[in-house]
């Protein structure tokens, strides 16, 4: 123990910048982060302000990668343990926590004034909850508690649009709630078909995600429920003459597609469906909101 303690100290004090932003997750904030753009351009009939732009998006993303950094350094000794996270830095030794910790704090604090002093305060707030939601009422206690873990624990992930809409308005809107909505019911079907993937590697970490409680069978009945839910809300923007054709059709052909691979997983799956279906989602929900911003401008 004592031999793998200096290892790991060696390793941590040759740590790099690219241990440092993999820390904060870059490819999840961005997504999250194209979401809180569409928020701030939905707000507004007119060309988003410069400095709502970059104060909104850097204290959103700050805030955001702070909470990922977070997530690294309480579930290391789970990522250890399974086969996609095991080279994670913090896991690996690479990044010890109190530095990983320092990190995220300072991430929030610069974060948090930004938004504080260049956006206005109830973005301000809003994000900083969001990160509690995620940092710690998710990840410390929910991932652990309940195979609903990513329901519940969901709607801290689902508020960039809404950040995005506050930053340009100061005020929480129906439509901004809309857009939280969809990402809220997006998040289950997408990580559902992670977990059947990863379904052993859960088991190993003893996570109670839902293939590992209720079967994988079930599961998959479930990606395919939120998905056909997820379908209905995603016609809600249309419905409520938020949106137009543009992003009536292009919804309604990625609908359809999502709907196929979430059939395709529960009744005609192959070894790589489950992983297919997780990749495509992430697909989904990025093209649909780009779909909400060019409808918006087109």
């Amino acid at each position: 123990m004592a031999k793998q303690a200096v290892l790991s100290k060696g390793i941590a004090s040759h740590s790099g910048w690219r241990d440092y932003y993999e820390l904060t997750k870059p490819r999840v904030v961005m997504l999250l982060l194209l979401t809180a753009l569409v928020g701030m351009c939905l707000a507004t009939p007119s060309w988003l302000e410069p400095q709502i732009l970059i104060a909104g998006m850097l204290g959103i993303g700050m805030l955001s990668s702070s909470a990922a950094v977070v997530n690294h350094v309480v579930d290391h000794k789970i990522d250890s343990v399974m086969a996609r996270t095991f080279n994670r830095p913090v896991a690996r030794g690479k990044v010890s926590p109190r530095r990983a910790l320092a990190f995220a704090l300072v991430l929030a604090i610069v974060g948090f004034f930004v938004l504080a002093v260049y956006v206005n305060m109830l973005t301000a707030w809003l994000t900083l909850a969001s990160l509690v939601g995620y940092a710690f009422i998710y990840t410390m206690y929910l991932k652990r508690a309940t195979p609903q873990n990513i329901v519940i624990g969901g709607l801290a992930g689902a508020t960039p649009p809404l950040l995005g809409w506050t930053a340009v308005t100061g005020e929480i809107h129906a439509y901004g709630l809309l857009l939280v909505l969809i990402v809220f019911t997006w998040t289950p079907p997408h990580f559902w078909a992670l977990a059947i993937h990863r379904e052993k590697d859960y088991a190993k970490a003893n996570i109670p995600m839902l293939p590992n409680t209720h079967g994988i069978a079930f599961t998959k009945t479930c990606v395919l429920l939120y998905t056909v839910l997820l379908c209905l809300v995603c016609a809600l923007p249309y419905l409520v003459g938020m949106s137009g054709g543009i992003y009536l059709m292009g919804s309604s052909i990625l609908n359809a597609w999502f709907v196929y691979m979430a059939c395709k997983l529960k009744f005609f799956p192959s070894k790589t469906t489950a992983m297919d279906t997780f990749k495509f989602s992430i697909l989904h929900l990025m093209l649909l909101f780009v779909l909400l911003l060019l409808d918006h401008y087109l």
